[in-house]
């Protein structure tokens, strides 16, 4: 016997106790060829954007490692490629110059990161406490994200500058001489860390903002209500939930830090000697000034490699910790 029931009221269950089987939902599923009209559609509506960044990011990576693999001839009309061969490979990995290029980009990049992530964070923790103003404030902290890396090293070249920088006018009285942080090795390297800390922090105290804004207020004032405090709500609750903003936040710094080229090329030159050259740097200064094409094309493929690799190795320990979370 089959029982009726008004619409939008609850099934009443079978003789036996057990609840009917519910209805399936026939305004979600959609018939097979729509959906692959639709699928037809959208691909053919990425197609241009998908063809731009072919063209601009997938062609010169594939043909740097296929004239990182070639031999290369320099010509009068440009270069040659003939043949294969790992002598570029084996080149580079056997300078000490790449070396200490390698070691000082990773470096520079975990230190960078890590600060930026920390003091993003708590910059966002104020913003997200603010009723009035946070409007302007978010606009005053954009500024130097928003101002063009040349623009910015530039300027605080004219803070380090030995001689009439606003740096040495400040330490000059109190060390009894000129101060140029740029004239050595270690303070070159962390005054470069200062002025890209402070261009790119916003970006990380933005994306944090965006992430804590979205954060399901029902789960934190339950932990309030259990009595927990302000540093253990911080800890085990928001924390945790603000892991996939802060990886995302991560991973695109770790891709912009291991990847500097004009910070250092303005600021420092990669100097004194080459202590503050990146990996970026010296691609550039082995094929561009040296006319090595194949060499500098090598330590291009092993940079988009490392990055990749850091990149991916980032992933799988994110995802190892949050468990359930899933990035894709």
């Amino acid at each position: 016997m089959t029982i009726d029931h008004a619409p939008g009221r609850r099934p009443a269950a079978t003789p036996d106790g057990a609840a009917p089987p519910a209805a399936p939902d026939r305004r979600r599923t959609r018939p097979p060829s729509l959906r692959r009209r639709s699928g037809r559609l959208g691909w053919l509506f990425s197609a241009p954007a998908l063809l731009v960044v072919g063209a601009v990011t997938i062609f010169p990576i594939v043909f740097s490692v296929l004239m990182g693999f070639s031999h290369v001839t320099v010509t009068g009309g440009g270069f040659s490629l003939s043949g294969t061969t790992g002598e570029n490979f084996s080149r580079v990995f056997g300078s000490e110059r790449w070396r200490h290029a390698l070691e000082f980009t990773v470096e520079y990049t975990v230190a960078t990161v890590v600060v930026e992530t920390v003091l993003g964070t708590l910059i966002a923790l104020v913003l997200e406490k603010l009723t009035t103003g946070r409007g302007w404030m978010m606009a005053l902290l954009l500024l130097p994200w928003a101002m063009i890396t040349v623009v910015s090293a530039e300027l605080w070249a004219y803070v380090y500058n030995g001689v009439y920088g606003v740096l040495n006018a400040v330490l000059n009285p109190i060390v009894g001489h000129d101060v140029n942080v740029l004239g050595h090795s270690f303070s070159a390297t962390v005054a470069m860390a200062v002025a890209d800390i402070w261009k790119t922090t916003p970006f990380v105290a933005i994306i944090v903002l965006a992430g804590l804004v979205m954060l399901p207020h029902d789960v934190v004032e339950a932990a309030r209500i259990d009595g927990a405090g302000p540093w253990t709500v911080f800890w085990r609750v928001r924390l945790p939930l603000l892991r996939p903003t802060l990886a995302i936040a991560v991973m695109f710094r770790i891709l912009q830090a291991f990847g500097i080229f004009d910070l250092p090329f303005v600021l420092t030159g990669g100097g004194p000697g080459n202590s503050t050259e990146s990996l970026a740097m010296l691609g550039w200064r082995v094929m561009m000034q040296d006319l090595d094409f194949g060499p500098g094309a090598a330590v291009a493929t092993t940079t988009a490699a490392l990055v990749l690799l850091g990149c991916l190795l980032f992933l799988r320990v994110f995802r190892a910790q949050v468990g359930s979370e899933d990035l894709s």
